[in-house]
């Protein structure tokens, strides 16, 4: 029996799942570190990692899934890979990380984005990289030029994190079109790498790795990595996407009017859409879909809330670090609405939808004298539910097509009160997949083959958990959105 291993580079742990080739069956999944990866922030609205401490985990949880797993490692037949978008990695000639990952939550280089979007006009970005410049990889890098010109000067590569450990797999560096469209890199209508861009940001077009296909052979395992890993040398990797789109492979969202849903660190809504639905919102982003082609140019509109599960995560820190079991039992010993109590959970950076605005989170309305630490575990989850049915409605402004929203079984969606919330408001149901990233990745190195309809068919038969439908009775949902959206409107204005 043949196996494929995948991997899922995030930025709290690196998990690793292994796969049955033929049937796509469930091994093993497991994550490294047991604790959670250090994220470096230097400055407010700065966050970096070492990309070499991914690497490092790789190794460790790959060994550690073969021998918990008990398995031939000779039987690895090859290797996916999903990591955090828009992360910015550079490298110099020896291919050594010359500074530590700027990733994805880094807010530095907003200003930077914006400057460009006004400059080289609304019309020229949003017809060719079907976004504005914003805050991404193409960005990050022009911030680095800027700010740390010697380090710039050394530069001979820049990279996606993904393509960062295929590199310490293969030893070669190369990208995707799915890379590139995430660092605003990519343009749509002359369908190759937006050179314009660079151009205008002053930076070296040779920087630009080559690119490969996916679900081809990409490269494979060296002697080095093989030595380090535990995996056998020779074998291909054939796949690579930043984690939302291949969160969506995962859970089988492949075609125009589904929404693929998680609820981890941060939120997202990633709805698959023909690239003709076109793009009226800058708080929305769109990307090279895994199955892009250009007869058939599926792109992932992607809306993303900085601050979801980590402001749980937060409260469970900071108030006695119960279990999330138990903070969801005491929530749902509370009314809808939270007898009056509002939490705003934007304290993780810039937020899109809020045109790259950095609100914070904000507890409001607290009544000392009735209210308890089960009043804000039910605000908070509110809180973020609210802000997923808010992101929503920009989905729906920037006219994507909703038919259904499959999800992950993560912490979040595991809450009723968070699932109900957003099922009754949206008024879709919300079907509950038990799969991750690294599983999607790992099967979907059997995709050479190209038959998407199978390959959620299986998805559909083995993973499905339970599906979450609206309740009946909207109102007292209504209401409470109605009050938290008030709020959040207040200071969205007191920010202008």
């Amino acid at each position: 029996m043949n196996y494929y291993i995948g991997y899922d580079i995030g930025s709290s742990s690196v998990k690793v799942a292994l796969v049955e080739a033929e049937t796509g069956k469930k091994i093993i999944v497991l994550h490294e570190p047991q604790s959670e990866m250090e994220i470096v922030s230097l400055h407010p609205d700065w966050a970096e990692q070492n990309p070499e401490m991914w690497w490092e985990h790789i190794c460790v949880a790959t060994k550690r899934a073969i021998r918990e797993a008990n398995i031939d490692a000779s039987k690895i037949a090859g290797i996916g890979i999903s990591y955090q978008m828009h992360g910015l990695v550079i490298v110099d000639e020896k291919c050594n990380p010359l500074r530590n990952a700027i990733i994805w939550c880094d807010s530095r280089a907003v200003e930077t984005g914006d400057k460009a979007f006004e400059e080289l006009t609304k019309e020229k970005c949003m017809s060719h990289l079907l976004n504005s410049p914003g805050n991404f990889t193409a960005s990050k890098l022009k911030w680095v030029k800027e700010n740390e010109p010697d380090l710039y000067n050394k530069i001979y590569k820049y990279m996606l994190p993904g393509d960062y450990i295929a590199y310490k797999l293969t030893g070669d560096i190369r990208t995707t079109k799915n890379g590139l469209s995430e660092g605003m890199l990519w343009d749509y209508r002359e369908n190759k790498v937006a050179n314009w861009l660079l151009d205008y940001y002053g930076i070296d077009q040779s920087l630009t790795p080559s690119i490969v296909e996916n679900f081809t052979n990409q490269g494979l395992l060296n002697e080095q990595a093989s030595k380090e890993s535990g995996l056998p040398v020779g074998i291909p990797v054939v796949y690579r996407a930043g984690d939302q789109p291949n969160n969506a492979l995962a859970l089988n969202v492949l075609n125009p009017g589904e929404v693929a849903a998680t609820g981890g660190t941060s939120g997202v809504f990633y709805a698959v859409s023909e690239m003709s639905a076109g793009n009226k919102s800058t708080r929305v982003n769109n990307f090279v879909h895994v199955n892009y082609e250009v007869e058939s140019p599926r792109i992932g509109k992607l809306l993303n809330i900085n601050g979801a599960g980590i402001q749980y995560r937060w409260l469970r820190n900071n108030m006695g670090n119960e279990t999330y079991e138990t903070m969801n039992r005491k929530a749902s010993k509370i009314a809808i609405g939270s007898d009056g109590v509002v939490v705003l959970p934007f304290g993780n950076g810039a937020e899109r939808m809020f045109n790259n605005k950095n609100i914070g989170t904000h507890f409001l309305n607290l009544n000392l004298n009735i209210h308890n630490s089960s009043h804000l575990f039910r605000a908070s989850l509110e809180g973020i539910a609210f802000s997923f049915v808010y992101g929503m409605e920009c989905l729906k402004d920037d006219n994507a097509t909703i038919n259904v929203i499959r999800a992950g079984n993560d912490n979040l969606f595991r809450s009723e009160i968070f699932s109900n919330t957003v099922a009754t408001l949206i008024g879709h149901e919300i079907e509950i997949y038990n799969t991750t990233g690294a599983v999607g990745a790992a099967r979907a190195v059997g995709l050479t083959d190209g038959d998407f309809e199978k390959f959620g068919s299986s998805i559909t038969t083995n993973d499905h958990v339970m599906t979450f439908l609206p309740l009946k009775n909207k109102e007292p949902y209504e209401k409470a959105y109605e009050k938290w959206k008030s709020e959040l409107e207040l200071i969205l204005t007191q920010k202008k």
